[in-house]
């Protein structure tokens, strides 16, 4: 064979092999494992998205199987890919909590390539197991205290309803973990549920009996609701005065003993391992239920919360501190109008999760902790508040906020028109208790440092 008729079947050859290594590296591609529903995305789904997309729950469709995922298929993959869903309204630079709900990356891919492939349902051998929530709950109660059956007239477009249902509990309790359950979420828009001692049951009773109970020279009441007076003086920047944002001559911050809050979107609370909250002996529940009936219908509600006792001894007790801007004014078509509220810290607690609480209006907050030695650090920041969907954010690390610590929040309100949620933007708000009016208000839930098994029955009293 001649030198040149060699060269051209050496060449040949070398064509010959790469094209067979195109085409094995096309074989390999197309052997890859399909994406399919029951092997990649039931899992996902059951991690992430059956908490609450499941029957008769706080999300509008089930997505428990794929003949109910698949009419969804399309919006689902467009809510993950622009990061919609799951909700998560926490700016994801500033802290790390235990109920993160993103998707990560590879979970958002392998939905956005199942949609774009046919979303193929795959074999039902490789389905995970249903899910085992409780129906219902989004925990499993040791024990479940429920108010007396309710009827919320149709006339009730906004009431808070002051019921107080005894524990009966003979000893102390200690909760891990508590979720309230609305008993009939048409109707039931927030319920806050807090500790009571039962002696003080019948003077609160009475108190909410009265026609004009909480008015005073800075309140008015319509109905069952309070109100600012427009009158009362305004303090959009709570950190330049006195009282923090509070009214005038009361503090802007409070202590409050709150197992559960039931709020759009809220889950359970549960507190991390050798944290919980103590219910005493005797006491009794506030429940204290914002009733919004918008259906025409008279609705009977019977409320309720479910309370998990700590399985492991208690090293530190739970308390919350609500702070709060009462005498803000936010002007007509404002887009951007900032109201500040400050409290410091009278003892030293360790940090165990935030919630930020607005109204429609509410546009975002962010918390800083300014330390007695001058250092600022930021805690919480929602850059995109959601009144449709609020969650308490529990911290992975809990840490110490040293007594003196004052702490700062920051939010701004959209009154304009821009403002798809904004019942009215030619209107001036002021705080009160309606979903059309405004609050402004941080909640710290914290930590007593000092170990319970040091404390004394009269000093955990």
């Amino acid at each position: 064979m001649n030198t040149r008729l060699h060269l051209i079947v050496v060449i040949l050859f070398s064509i010959g092999l790469f094209g067979m290594a195109l085409a094995s590296r096309g074989n390999d591609t197309s052997s890859k494992a399909e994406i399919t529903y029951s092997k990649d995305i039931a899992p996902i789904l059951e991690r992430n998205c059956v908490v609450c997309h499941r029957p008769n729950d706080i999300a509008p469709m089930s997505l428990m199987t794929y003949e109910e995922v698949l009419p969804f298929a399309r919006m689902m993959r467009e809510s993950v890919v622009q990061r919609k869903m799951p909700p998560w309204h926490a700016d994801p630079a500033v802290g790390e909590f235990t109920n993160d709900a993103r998707l990560t990356d590879s979970d958002i891919a392998i939905i956005d390539a199942w949609v774009k492939n046919g979303t193929k349902k795959g074999e039902a051998k490789n389905l995970s197991s249903a899910s085992d929530l409780t129906p219902g709950w989004h925990i499993t109660p040791d024990v479940v205290l429920t108010v007396p059956e309710y009827l919320v007239s149709k006339t009730a477009q906004d009431d808070y309803e002051y019921i107080y249902v005894p524990t009966n509990f003979t000893e102390d309790k200690w909760i891990q973990a508590a979720e309230v359950l609305p008993g009939d979420r048409r109707v039931v828009h927030h319920a806050t549920v807090s500790v009571i001692d039962q002696s003080e049951v019948a003077k609160h009773l009475e108190e909410h009996s009265k026609n004009d109970a909480g008015e005073d020279k800075y309140h008015y009441r319509t109905g069952k609701v309070l109100h600012l007076r427009p009158d009362a003086p305004v303090i959009d920047d709570g950190c330049s005065a006195p009282d923090g944002g509070g009214i005038p001559g009361e503090s802007s911050g409070y202590l409050n003993i709150v197992p559960a809050i039931y709020l759009p979107g809220h889950l359970a609370e549960t507190r991390p391992p050798g944290y919980a909250l103590r219910i005493p002996a005797g006491s009794s529940l506030q429940f204290q239920i914002h009733y919004s009936n918008h259906h025409g219908l008279d609705v009977k509600d019977r409320t309720s919360i479910g309370l998990v006792f700590a399985r492991e001894p208690v090293k530190h007790e739970i308390g919350q501190y609500e702070i709060w801007n009462n005498m803000f004014l936010i002007p007509p078509n404002d887009d951007n109008h900032r109201v500040t509220s400050c409290f410091t810290l009278p003892k030293e607690v360790i940090a165990v999760a935030y919630t930020a609480h607005m109204h429609f209006r509410g546009k975002s907050m962010m918390t800083k902790a300014i330390y007695p030695d001058g250092r600022e650090e930021v805690l919480l920041n929602v850059p995109h508040y959601d009144f449709r969907w609020q969650e308490t954010y529990f911290l992975k690390k809990q840490f110490l906020l040293p007594k003196g610590t004052k702490l700062m929040a920051v939010a701004y309100f959209d009154n304009s028109k821009n403002n798809v949620q904004n019942p009215d933007p030619s209107k001036a708000v002021r705080w009160g208790e309606p979903s059309d009016e405004e609050m402004m208000g941080f909640w710290l839930q914290f930590a007593d440092p000092q170990l319970v098994a040091e404390k004394s029955p009269v000093t955990r009293k």
